[in-house]
């Protein structure tokens, strides 16, 4: 050992910019420049263009609050609204009860294969919607597959132009999002109950549990942080659809499927009416934070 030297290794000590309380603010500004570019300020004109008369050319008046009050009197908002939370309806609680089953089949089953089944059952999440909803376009048709099919069973009285029929077209529309969002929803539940220790399971065996009881007792509070995440996601998908809705039935017949994005779309292209889009895109954005704070708050205090 050297005259000087301890035997201890000497440590060394974090530098100033580390130590600095500002330093994970720096790591942080890039990501947060852009969310601001990209996101809050889109957000801040478009609360300011919702306050204002507008036509996106020329000119603007100010009329405070007067676009959010004529949309309460507005039909084809409430209509949008109305349309909206029914397909939350097929785009969260029906795949979340039909996912949550099958994921607990597939499970409890050990079914060979399950690489190729995940792969099939998630694939509509990777397919552009425009393609999807060109494609149940054509299956929806009244001369099309699902038609021949009750023709083919001797249910012609069911036939119909399904996208075309005000009582069936927001229900076929909802269909094609249940379709949709099934395998994103089984795929987050798959992944959860994988993670359920397999003792469990035999221990609830050995003390004569069924399938069902283990479902409640183990499987469904093991899932509950996959449950809230796959709300979330689904939540939003609902409220925000523009592009299947746009691409099946404009809105139409009448407003039997016009949802809040649509409304943002036809007003402000169509109408020419910006400040009137403008409140209703903020409208469909307090709605979208409330809900998905509601439901984590809840998926919380539950877990």
């Amino acid at each position: 050992m050297r005259p000087g030297q301890t035997g201890a290794r000497r440590r060394h000590r974090p530098s100033a910019v580390a130590r600095s309380a500002a330093t994970p603010y720096l790591f942080l500004l890039p990501a947060l420049l852009v969310y601001g570019a990209f996101a809050l300020y889109p957000l801040g004109r478009a609360a300011q263009f919702s306050l204002y008369e507008w036509k996106g050319f020329g000119s603007s008046t100010f009329v405070g609050l007067g676009n959010y009050l004529d949309l309460a009197g507005d039909a084809d908002f409430r209509a949008a609204i109305g349309n909206a939370l029914i397909l939350i309806v097929f785009y969260a609680l029906i795949p979340l009860a039909v996912g949550l089953v099958l994921a607990a089949i597939l499970r409890r089953g050990q079914v060979r294969g399950m690489g190729f089944f995940r792969t099939v059952i998630f694939l509509p999440q990777v397919i552009a919607l425009v393609v999807v909803a060109v494609a149940w376009r054509q299956i929806y048709s009244p001369h099309g597959l699902l038609n021949d099919l009750l023709r083919g069973v001797g249910l012609d009285v069911l036939t119909r132009g399904w996208l075309g029929d005000p009582g069936t077209a927001l229900a076929a529309v909802g269909f094609i999002g249940t379709w949709i969002e099934m395998g994103l929803v089984m795929l987050l539940l798959l992944s959860g109950m994988s993670r359920i220790p397999a003792e469990l399971f035999e221990a609830a065996r050995l003390d004569g549990a069924g399938a069902v009881r283990e479902f409640f007792a183990i499987t469904l509070p093991a899932v509950r942080g996959e449950i809230t995440v796959a709300l979330v996601l689904t939540l939003i998908a609902a409220l925000k659809t523009f592009d299947l809705v746009y691409m099946t039935t404009s809105g139409g017949p009448g407003n039997s499927t016009t949802v809040p994005s649509f409304e943002v779309y036809f007003r402000a292209f169509e109408l020419r009416a910006v400040g009137s889009a403008s409140a209703v895109a903020i409208v469909l954005t307090v709605l979208i934070f409330a809900l998905n704070v509601a439901v984590t708050r809840i998926g919380e205090r539950e877990a």
